[in-house]
């Protein structure tokens, strides 16, 4: 609140001491904004809803939309129909980007713009508040999930690798990746969608964890040829079994072939250990872009990636903001914007932590039931935020039948594989789909310790899973008898 407006609240309306005090709480509150814009990173401190709420809506007076006296006559003019539209995006409408890059100001929305550009600088600070370090300049924040952004990442990057020959376009434009099996449709339609043939890399059973082939790798690369491939996708985070890729020597080997890499850390960013292998990836051999889901990750609706990589190689991040077609939806961004303010670094950082500690908690309770239930947790060391425990007591029934049990009993996110299952995705045939590998030799259920599950979550659940393994054990008997 300016001088001027102090006076005037002072001569006409309130006492001259009650309109400074109040007066300096807005100060305050712009203070804060000043500090945000100043450090471009997350706040010590989370913000109450109040000083968000300010926050934001100063941001989107901003917007052209909004101005008093603004008259729109194009085709594009940020019109609402529904006011609980309006309500719900807070009035700003024009989205975010030029037609020519993503991360540009939209000159019809400059709040807009900013409120994105400043969801990228706390998202950067938040990979580095979880491990991540030696980051490149940019966290690129974009309005589509994880799969998408895959797509898009993979597009970019084929265009790069094709007009990198002599600033031409090759005429044996590459078409082929090289993919590390993780059984979820999502990772091979990302591919196919981009127009992409796949050369699948089966991981090695050691024990109950499913590791990374990487000399399976390197013969593909000789196989497929360096002149026909766009990249090599490792995965970190993933259902257990299956463990973390090597993502590390997948890094060696392609710098070493001159082959771009691209990894999948969908979730990985609640785990410090998945972070620091992403950093020493990108440290000791060749990382282009690592994508990571914004929902799974900061609790945020589902609808929005994060792609960065480390500052030895930039370019991949920076072609995909140029590549993306066309204004974009600030809506995710601005997700991103209100719950990091809403987190700040302290709460983010305990998140951190308690979920850390969680995992420990989980597997050790359901170590607990496995044990009563005559079952076993199976032993994956490599993944640390998945748990699986066996499921040998399902005879004469189908396996699946347990996890629609738990779901029937408000249990979600758990996920029943057996083996055998054949599916056939993007064209491609997977036996075992499910387990990642071909003929995993146990049939199991997952469950995950992830971010912003409580002790609570988990005392419930291992109380639901008792009851289920009761009311399965029965449905199984007749038929073994």
């Amino acid at each position: 609140m300016d001088d001027d407006l102090v006076a005037a609240f002072s001569a006409n309306l309130l006492s001259k001491s009650y309109v400074n005090q109040g007066a300096q709480s807005l100060r305050a509150h712009d203070k804060v904004f000043a500090r945000l814009l100043a450090n471009r990173r997350m706040l010590g401190r989370g913000l109450n809803d109040v000083a968000i709420e300010f926050l934001v809506h100063k941001l989107s007076v901003m917007d052209s939309n909004n101005f008093i006296d603004n008259v729109g006559v194009g085709e594009r003019e940020g019109r609402v129909f529904s006011d609980m539209v309006r309500r719900r995006c807070y009035s700003m409408t024009h989205g975010i980007g030029r037609s020519g890059d993503i991360t540009a100001e939209q000159p019809k929305a400059c709040g807009s713009s900013a409120a994105h550009a400043l969801a990228q600088c706390m998202a950067r600070d938040a990979l580095r508040l979880a491990g991540m370090r030696d980051l490149g300049k940019r966290a690129l924040v974009l309005p589509l999930a994880t799969g998408m952004t895959l797509t898009l990442v993979l597009s970019s990057l084929r265009l790069m690798v094709r007009n990198s020959a002599d600033g031409g376009v090759d005429a044996a434009a590459p078409n082929v990746v090289i993919w590390c099996r993780l059984d979820q449709k999502t990772c091979v339609k990302a591919a196919t969608c981009a127009g992409l043939e796949i050369v699948v890399i089966e991981p090695v059973l050691n024990g109950d964890q499913l590791d990374t082939n990487v000399h399976a790798i390197e013969r593909a690369i000789e196989d497929v040829g360096v002149d026909r491939l766009v990249a090599v996708v490792t995965s970190t985070s993933c259902f257990a079994p299956r463990a973390c890729d090597d993502v590390e020597t997948v890094a060696k080997l392609c710098e070493k072939k001159n082959v771009a890499h691209v990894i999948n850390n969908a979730y990985g960013v609640q785990s410090r250990v998945l972070c620091e292998r992403v950093s020493k990836a990108w440290t000791v051999g060749r990382v282009d872009a690592v994508v990571q889901s914004t929902d799974k990750n900061f609790m945020v609706p589902v609808g929005g990636a994060v792609v960065c990589c480390g500052k030895r190689n930039e370019a991949l991040v920076e072609a995909v903001a140029r590549n993306y077609p066309g204004r974009a939806s600030a809506s995710a961004s601005m997700d991103m914007f209100i719950t990091l303010l809403s987190m700040g670094e302290e709460h983010w950082l305990r998140l951190l932590d308690e979920r850390e500690k969680l995992y420990d908690y989980m597997h050790a309770e359901l170590s607990k039931v496995a044990e009563e239930e005559g079952e076993r947790m199976l032993r994956t060391p490599g993944n640390p935020i998945s748990m699986a425990m066996t499921l040998s007591c399902a005879r004469g029934i189908s396996p699946t039948m347990f996890g629609s049990m738990l779901f029937s009993r408000c249990v979600s996110g758990t996920r029943v594989v057996a083996p055998g299952e054949v599916k056939t995705v993007g064209g491609i045939e997977f036996h075992g789909f499910g387990a990642s590998h071909s003929a995993y030799p146990e049939t199991y259920f997952t469950a995950a310790a992830a971010i912003g599950t409580t002790r609570a979550d988990v005392d419930r659940f291992a109380s639901v899973l008792r009851k289920t393994f009761k009311d399965f054990k029965k449905k199984s008997q007749p038929a073994a008898a």
